[in-house]
């Protein structure tokens, strides 16, 4: 099974530089990140093995063990971006069905945060946690051990987690989610959603269906907020308007697909359809197609996130971008400063203090 770990493993050490670090006095001191790129793996990789947490294979820590010691590498203390730190480590939560090969929007979150704590000699220590979540069965070790400075929490999770975390007595930043008393870091899934539905509208269209699952997530509601306040404005009467959706399940291809299949099992099937993302508008494709149907001429298909396959697809897909890696590095940057606010106990004017949101941008390709 393919993880985030494993892209991260992958593409982190592939597109790091392996640097000659002497140790004289004239050269640079080796960092967590050459030691990383020397051993071929990720950064939180050397930081379980250099922590002494989490799990790591005898054979991955040997050779991190061994690319320290040819740098000469010793670790520094507590980071000198957060004064009065305790111990340099962040955490990084996210769903463990989250945690795979078809959830990449995820791996890009991730990444972005991993870039940003490096920046910060930080260190981000990453953990599942199941769907069905019981505190004390499940608490990440990191939690119960008191060994993070601050905790970030990617995605949907059980409110059980989030009521555990945030009397964790750390500052939480909650991503691509939203909670009454969290901070967050959000993308403007409302914004997004409305400009490609009035793409839709501006291409003539007048019969239009919303496709998606799991319309209980608040970002996901937000999205349909946008595409009803599209519709409004255009004028749309509400027999121009389908909604195949549900309130329960995941917004995944196989989602995807049971709602693309009573999508074009109602007979009337509309001009267009905007999916809650891409997964969904990929599955709505493969339906249409099995069925002899042509995109965009028989049905306009646009979707939201703009993951790698919507680019690559037969037809491309018309999407919402979401520069995912951005997110991560925002609710990073949002995080250490909500540390360092708790330490100093200062809060800076002129802030949201419960969210900061990233703007989307709609990319116009072959399937409308």
């Amino acid at each position: 099974m393919f993880s985030i770990r494993d892209y991260v493993d992958r593409n982190v050490s592939r597109n790091s530089t392996t640097s000659r670090v002497s140790t004289g006095s004239t050269t640079k001191r080796p960092t967590i990140k050459d030691v990383a790129a020397q051993a071929g793996v990720s950064i939180s990789t050397v930081s379980l093995v250099i922590n002494d947490k989490g799990y790591v294979s005898d054979q991955t820590r040997e050779r991190v063990q061994e690319a320290a010691r040819k740098l000469n590498f010793v670790p520094r203390p507590a980071a000198r971006a957060l004064p009065s730190k305790t111990t340099g480590n962040v955490g990084f939560v996210v769903r463990d069905d989250h945690f795979r090969r078809t959830e990449p929007f995820y791996t890009g979150v991730y990444l972005g945060t991993e870039f940003e704590a490096n920046n910060r000699e930080l260190y981000v220590l990453l953990t599942t946690i199941p769907t069905e979540y019981v505190p004390g069965k499940h608490t990440p070790r990191f939690l119960r051990e008191q060994n993070v400075d601050g905790i970030l929490v990617a995605g949907k999770v059980a409110p059980a987690f989030l009521a555990e975390a945030s009397t964790s007595g750390v500052p939480v930043v909650l991503i691509d989610f939203e909670h009454d008393t969290l901070p967050a870091a959000v993308i403007d899934n409302r914004g997004g959603a409305h400009a490609a539905t009035r793409h839709l509208i501006d291409r003539g269209h007048r019969h239009i269906a919303l496709v998606g699952g799991d319309m209980d997530h608040p970002s996901l509601h937000a999205r349909r907020e946008g595409f009803q306040l599209a519709c409004f404005e255009a004028g749309l009467s509400p027999d121009q308007v389908q909604f195949i959706v549900a309130s329960e399940g995941e917004s995944d291809y196989a989602t995807g697909t049971v709602l693309a299949k009573r999508l074009f099992a109602n007979g009337a099937v509309p001009t267009a359809a905007f999916c809650i993302n891409d997964a969904t508008a990929l599955a709505v494709i493969d339906q249409a197609a099995g069925l002899g149907l042509k995109v965009p001429d028989d049905i306009a298909v646009v979707g939201f996130d703009d993951v790698p396959q919507a680019k690559h697809n037969q037809p491309a897909l018309t999407t919402v971008r979401v520069q995912t890696d951005h997110l991560g590095e925002l609710a990073m940057r949002y995080l250490v400063d909500l540390i360092e606010e708790s330490r100093s106990r200062k809060v800076r004017p002129g802030r949201d203090p419960h969210r900061i949101t990233l703007p989307t941008e709609l990319v116009i390709r072959d399937t409308t």
